[in-house]
């Protein structure tokens, strides 16, 4: 499955730790995009999901608290998605831990599926209100 390639222009949400964040979150999805051998029973499977959730959780809290401390319109939308994407990750960790074996390209899917679209239309959407606010 091809990597998602990070370019400042299509992800670059305007706040450096943000940006920072979700080039983190996109490297370790492009950890497991890279790993031919993927499998269910794969330790990179549990490891990396691991640190996406761990990652993914320290990202919405922040991204949130930016939100929230600025009055966002799109504060309960950003929390509804946030939400969505943390259960869809557990699914998909219960699947694993039960050694379904379609998980690793399903997950794989909707890995990059969701933070492609997350960030370039969900989190874009905030930018200009954070920027208007100074928020860099």
């Amino acid at each position: 499955m091809e990597q998602i390639v990070w370019d400042q222009a299509s992800f670059g949400v305007g706040v450096a730790k943000l940006d920072e964040q979700h080039k983190r979150i996109i490297d370790a999805t492009n950890l497991l995009l890279r790993d031919p051998e993927l499998s269910v029973r794969s330790e990179s499977v549990s490891e990396v999901l691991g640190r996406l959730v761990k990652y993914a959780q320290e990202h919405f809290k922040a991204e949130e608290g930016f939100l929230a401390q600025h009055g966002s319109p799109d504060l309960a939308e950003q929390k509804k998605a946030h939400r969505g994407y943390l259960k869809a990750v557990v699914g998909f960790c219960s699947d694993a831990t039960a050694h379904r074996e379609a998980v690793p390209q399903e997950l794989l899917g909707f890995l990059r599926n969701w933070w492609v679209n997350h960030i370039q239309k969900d989190d874009m959407k905030y930018r200009p209100f954070l920027a208007e606010r100074g928020v860099r």
